[in-house]
C-alpha cells in the first residue's frame, strides 16, 4: 500500500471523504435510518455486524471508487475486520482506489466553556501503531463548539492540534475536527473565532509538517479560503453536521477548495431493505451529487 500515492491523492485529487465511521453512541441511530431496528439485533457484536454489514456493502458498490471517493475513514472496528476476506483498509486502497483513514477519538467530554473537548486517549500511541500496520493513512477526531466562547474555541483547538502532532509522530495525517453545532445562534461569531484559532496554531507547525482539517459548513461563504491555501494544510474537507444532503451540498458548492467528508448525507435514501440494484442507483447518485458539489467551489 502506496502512502506516498495516498498522499498525492489525498492533496489533489478531485473527489469527497466518505465519513464510514459512526461509532458505538450513533451506531443505532445509524442503523435506523438504514431500515434496520433495534429488535433485528440482541448485543453490540450483532449491532456493530449489522453496521459493518452496511459498510461492506456501500464500499462494495460500483459507485464507490477512487473515481469520486477520494477517501473513507473507518471505525476501529470496521478497519479490524475485513470484506471478502481481505482487510478492510487493504481492500479499500487496492481494491477500490480510496485511501483509508481512521476515527480514533474516544467520545466527549462533558461541556465546559461552551464547548467539549476530546476524552483522554491514554491508549492512542498503541492505536496508532496498530494502524500503520493496518495500512491506515491518516486518522480523524472530533470536538465539538456549542458557543462563541474564545476560552472554550482556543481549547479545542490547542487540543486538537497537541493530539495532531502526536499522530503525525507516528507518520500518519491527522484529519482535524472542531466541528461548531450548525443551530446555535452566535455561529458565525464561533467560526471567527475558530478561524484566527486555527491559523495561530497552524503558523507554529513545523514547517515540514501538514495537516487536514474537518469544519462544518460556514455561515459566510469562504470563511475558510485561508485555511484551503495555507502551505500547513493537505487539505480542507467539510462535514454536513446535521444538514440535508441536498442543503449540504449547496453550502460547499459556495466554498472555494474545501472538499466534503460526510457521514449521514452520505447514507440517506438507502435502505437495508433495497435490492442491490436500487441500491446501488442511489448510492450512485448520491456520490455524483457529493462529487459535484465539492468540485463546484
Amino acid at each position: 500500500m502506496d502512502k506516498t500515492q495516498m498522499a498525492e491523492q489525498a492533496a489533489h485529487k478531485d473527489g469527497f471523504i466518505a465519513a464510514l465511521d459512526q461509532s458505538g453512541g450513533s451506531t443505532p441511530k445509524a442503523l435506523r435510518l438504514y431500515g434496520v431496528e433495534e429488535s433485528e439485533y440482541a448485543n453490540d457484536e450483532e449491532m456493530f455486524g449489522k453496521i459493518h454489514e452496511m459498510r461492506a456493502r456501500i464500499i462494495k458498490s460500483p459507485a464507490f471508487t477512487g473515481e469520486k471517493v477520494m477517501g473513507a475513514i473507518l471505525f476501529e472496528r470496521t478497519m479490524d475486520g475485513e470484506i471478502d476476506g481481505v482487510p478492510t483498509a487493504e481492500y479499500l486502497w487496492n481494491e477500490r482506489s480510496v485511501v483509508p483513514f481512521l476515527k480514533v477519538d474516544k467520545g466527549l467530554a462533558d461541556e465546559a466553556d461552551g464547548v467539549q473537548l476530546m476524552k483522554p486517549m491514554p491508549e492512542l500511541d498503541h492505536l496508532l501503531e496498530h494502524a500503520v500496520t493496518k495500512g491506515i493513512f491518516g486518522t480523524k477526531m472530533r470536538s465539538v463548539i456549542n458557543a462563541a466562547n474564545p476560552v472554550g474555541i482556543a481549547a479545542v483547538v490547542a487540543q486538537q492540534f497537541d493530539v495532531g502532532r502526536q499522530i503525525l509522530g507516528h507518520g500518519l495525517m491527522p484529519i482535524i475536527e472542531p466541528e461548531v453545532t450548525i443551530t446555535i445562534a452566535d455561529k458565525a461569531e464561533a467560526e471567527d473565532i475558530l478561524l484566527a484559532e486555527i491559523t495561530k496554531q497552524l503558523d507554529a507547525l513545523a514547517a515540514d509538517k501538514q495537516v487536514m482539517l474537518k469544519l462544518s459548513l460556514p455561515e459566510k461563504a469562504n470563511q475558510y479560503k485561508s485555511l484551503c491555501q495555507h502551505p500547513r494544510v493537505m487539505r480542507v474537507v467539510a462535514l454536513s453536521g446535521g444538514y440535508s444532503r441536498e442543503e449540504a451540498n449547496d453550502k460547499l458548492s459556495s466554498n472555494t477548495g474545501m472538499i466534503a467528508s460526510f457521514s449521514r448525507a452520505l447514507t440517506e435514501g438507502l435502505s437495508a431493505k433495497q435490492s442491490d440494484a436500487d441500491f446501488d442507483r442511489t448510492l450512485a447518485a448520491t456520490i455524483d451529487g457529493i462529487f459535484q458539489a465539492s468540485k463546484a467551489g
